[in-house]
């Protein structure tokens, strides 16, 4: 990518915000890495110069580095000036856009970013958006050549990624994977920001735009290959992890979707197929989770429910999520393990008469998932983007992290930074 003529190679956008400031922290961190021969050039954005004068303080001070304000650039900018955005991105390579919920600020950086000429890499969990960016920016995004790379965090590169790992790593085909989200949380549990909350709120709240936008785009089926992947129970019991799981209802299943439906149209690769589950533990756990559930579905159906769920996160998710975000030893206990169960055919063998005749297990493991893993994801990404550009598709787009990142060094990256793939089993049957 060219990077010789922007002053900066990233630009982290909404660096003051909750996970702004995370991601951040990140890309100073990578700044040294032991590896890099030369330093990044990179800049902070936002629409406070104090703030974010403050963001890099606490930087340097959790990392030990007391000149970090002075090597970092500040941007300031804002979503409601177009010519702000048009700046901050004429100035960098890769902007790293932290600012949600991105139904209502997302647009105007992706357009910025592309008739600029200026990649962007976003953490969005929202299906709608990342969607509908596709169908409007897709085709002037290969026009100028720049990647628009949704979805780069905990939601979805685990999942994404987690699928491609385990169809390189399966001696066959594969054509069907179940995955199970499993939370881990220390003694002091674990807490979300009321932003992802608020993006869920809206998100459900908004679900016949959604019906409507994929009837519109009109695409039509990806082929099946091997038998249908049956769909369980909303409460359904996984033997393999002794536990009860529920649908994920994240972006994932939207994600990966997309994906495979690139890697089978574009690169003509064997579609697979995939459900998204997340495990729940015993049965008091579910109990709360389905009053929870009622309350929030008969809740964001109403305007004055939605704003009452937007008011209140901590009430009606009870205490899942705060407006104060986790604390740091909450942080610091928890993690995340994504186990990924798999079907398919050995080589040689039809999948159009047989049953499936090879199993395998494969896990993604990381650190707490919101404020550790996203960063580490999201700046993993850029850096791909910016230094494995060989093995990205050839012309530019609007792009899952799959279909952009299946063919890069992005796992292994993953990998030395504490994000973990590997193989637990996989047998013929």
């Amino acid at each position: 990518m060219a990077t010789e003529q922007r002053p900066f190679h990233l630009v982290v956008f909404g660096a003051s915000g909750f996970t702004g400031q995370f991601v951040t922290e990140e890309v100073a961190r990578e700044q040294v890495a032991p590896e890099r021969s030369s330093r990044l050039p990179w800049a902070v954005a936002g629409r406070s110069r104090e703030k974010l004068q403050r963001v890099l303080e606490r930087a340097a001070l959790k990392l030990g580095r007391p000149t970090l304000s002075s090597e970092v650039g500040i941007i300031i900018c804002d979503t409601t000036n177009p010519a702000s955005l048009d700046e901050m991105a004429k100035q960098a390579t890769v902007v790293l856009n932290c600012v949600g919920p991105y139904r209502f600020y997302g647009e105007p950086v992706v357009k910025a970013c592309i008739e600029n000429g200026t990649s962007c890499i976003d953490i969005c969990g929202e299906p709608q958006f990342l969607e509908l960016m596709h169908w409007k920016y897709n085709e002037k995004a290969a026009e100028k050549g720049v990647y628009i790379i949704g979805s780069s965090g905990f939601d979805s590169i685990p999942a994404d990624l987690g699928v491609i790992y385990t169809r390189n790593k399966m001696n066959g085909t594969l054509t069907a994977v179940e995955s199970f989200l499993t939370i881990h949380s220390g003694p002091e549990g674990s807490c979300i920001h009321d932003g992802t909350w608020q993006s869920a709120v809206y998100g459900f709240g908004d679900q016949n735009n959604l019906r409507k936008l994929r009837k519109a785009a009109n695409l039509k089926p990806v082929p099946l290959v091997g038998p249908k992947l049956k769909k369980r129970w909303p409460v359904s019991y996984c033997r393999e992890l002794s536990t009860y799981s529920i649908p994920f209802l994240g972006s994932d299943m939207s994600v990966v979707k997309r994906t495979q439906r690139y890697l089978h149209e574009i690169l003509e690769e064997s579609p697979v197929q995939y459900a998204a589950y997340v495990t729940v533990g015993g049965i008091s756990s579910i109990i709360k989770l389905m009053f929870a559930g009622l309350f929030f579905l008969f809740f964001v159906r109403f305007g004055i429910g939605r704003q009452l769920l937007i008011k209140f996160p901590w009430l009606f998710s009870f205490g899942y999520f705060s407006k104060q975000g986790p604390t740091q030893k909450q942080i610091d206990g928890s993690s995340f393990t994504m186990t990924f169960f798999g079907q398919g055919y050995s080589q040689g063998v039809s999948p159009d008469k047989n049953k499936p005749n090879v199993k395998i297990c494969t896990q993604v493991k990381g650190p707490e998932a919101g404020y550790v893993a996203t960063p580490i994801a999201m700046v993993q990404a850029a850096m791909t983007l910016l230094h494995d550009t060989s093995n990205l598709p050839k012309t530019g787009g609007v792009f899952t992290p799959g279909a952009a990142f299946s063919r890069t060094k992005l796992i292994d990256r993953l990998n030395q930074r504490g994000i973990e793939f590997s193989v637990i089993s996989s047998s013929e049957v």
